[in-house]
């Protein structure tokens, strides 16, 4: 009788070995970002701006006034501020990996195809927390205060957060699909202007021409940015904060599976 090898034994998967790769990933990132935090400041300080230059170009005409207009403003500049911050670096810095084939490392590594992905948004947070933390203390600043108490406060920074987040999913999703870095930095800026500016940011929608008022109407963006507004000023959310909440799963469970199957055909 002629004996037969066993036959090899396959290596256990950890139940959050993803999450513990993608972790490390992120630390990598965050290394890479201390050597070089051009992008970052850029992402994280321009928000700032534009809450400065909107408060007083547009507060007086606006609101009548520049403090009753940056209680109004500021929740919009903080969505705005979360988005911009992964909307500029994160399909870059994943197109630049993919094209000096740091990759292809990767991809000799037993880990999941989801790390290297979920590692740079990861790390995307740590920029979302900084700029969140500067807006929060130039809005104070400037003298506005989130009468929907800490608690409100703090719910409507984790709901920027978390809806930056989802939506950094479509600049990975780019990032991996277009092969040039130059091309995906301006792919991701014309998507973010339509996303951003089309809303309620700095008015009303029903104070917007009809055709843009329908789109910001529409506009996920919107919803975040009315939800936000609601726990800070502590007024009715009336259903925002849902509605916010659903397009995060929306954009999460759509373009993520999107973006992990493109990077996974990458030769």
């Amino acid at each position: 009788m002629i004996a037969t090898a066993p036959a090899p034994e396959r290596p256990r998967t950890r139940p959050l070995g993803p999450l513990r790769h993608s972790l490390v990933l992120a630390r990598r990132s965050l290394a890479k970002t201390k050597r070089n935090p051009g992008a970052v400041i850029n992402g994280v300080i321009t928000p700032t701006v534009f809450l400065v230059l909107f408060l007083y170009l547009f507060g007086r005409s606006v609101a009548g006034s520049t403090t009753g207009y940056l209680q109004y403003l500021f929740p919009g500049i903080l969505v705005m501020g979360a988005g911009l911050a992964g909307m500029i670096s994160t399909g870059t810095n994943i197109n630049l990996d993919l094209k000096n084939g740091v990759t292809d490392r990767f991809r000799s590594l037993p880990i999941s195809r989801l790390a290297p992905l979920l590692g740079s948004v990861l790390a995307d947070i740590v920029r979302y927390l900084l700029g969140v933390g500067i807006l929060f203390a130039t809005g104070t600043l400037l003298g506005f205060r989130a009468h929907g108490g800490p608690a409100a406060g703090l719910a409507a920074a984790g709901l920027a957060i978390l809806f930056g987040f989802c939506l950094s999913w479509v600049t990975v999703l780019i990032g991996v699909l277009i092969k040039d870095a130059n091309a995906v930095l301006a792919f991701s800026f014309i998507t973010f202007l339509p996303l951003q500016l089309g809303t309620s940011l700095a008015a009303p929608t029903d104070s917007l021409p009809g055709w843009l008022g329908a789109w910001a109407g529409i506009n996920p963006v919107t919803h975040a940015m009315d939800a936000c507004r609601a726990l800070l000023n502590g007024t009715p959310v009336d259903g925002t904060v849902t509605t916010t909440l659903v397009w995060c799963a929306a954009l999460f469970f759509g373009f993520c599976p999107l973006a992990v199957r493109a990077y996974s055909r990458q030769q």
